[in-house]
């Protein structure tokens, strides 16, 4: 009975078609102008609702807002890999040894949390999206190089994010 194996071997992944095609350009695109928007309203509107907020939901809000960045560096660095190795600059091998830095796995504080009924509806949907933008790339992630991203970061290490993410981004962007 190991034929069935044999023909799992040969299946096709369609994540991994779609990353490596032409069809990862609008994935790109939306991920990308995710980054931008969330950006553009943090750094304007939101940066102007959220001194209207209670302390509690000032607080919340602070707090979401940077994990909504994590969450969307981590998201535009594998994009950027992704990118490179769909366009010939890095090696599927390279991609995956510097995919090891990104972590998919950002969570929110969701609408438990105090305050949450508080913040701006725009502010919401960003982080919405993000989640939803997030649990895609790395299920694709899982189906292309297996195993969960998260798994790889030990408990014990204490990086600095944002610091990954600028080594993550000058290597992506190092190539040529």
């Amino acid at each position: 009975m190991n034929e069935p194996s044999k023909g799992s071997a040969k299946t096709v992944k369609l994540a991994e078609r779609r990353v490596f095609s032409q069809s990862f350009k609008p994935l790109y695109q939306e991920g990308m102008g995710l980054v931008e928007q969330a950006a553009e309203y943090l750094d304007g509107k939101g940066r102007l609702e959220a001194k209207k907020l209670s302390r509690t939901a000032a607080t919340l809000y602070a707090a979401e807002s940077m994990r909504l960045t994590t969450r969307l560096m981590q998201v535009a660095s594998w994009l950027l890999l992704q990118r490179a190795a769909n366009s010939g600059e890095m090696t599927r091998d390279q991609v995956a040894s510097e995919k090891s830095k990104v972590r998919l796995d950002t969570a929110s504080a969701h609408d438990e949390a105090l305050g949450w009924s508080e913040l701006p509806k725009e502010f919401l949907e960003l982080v919405t999206r993000s989640l939803r933008l997030q649990a895609l790339v790395r299920r694709m992630d899982e189906e292309i190089y297996g195993g969960v991203i998260s798994d790889i970061h030990a408990p014990s290490r204490r990086a600095n994010p944002v610091s990954d993410q600028i080594s993550l981004l000058n290597t992506a962007f190092a190539r040529g």
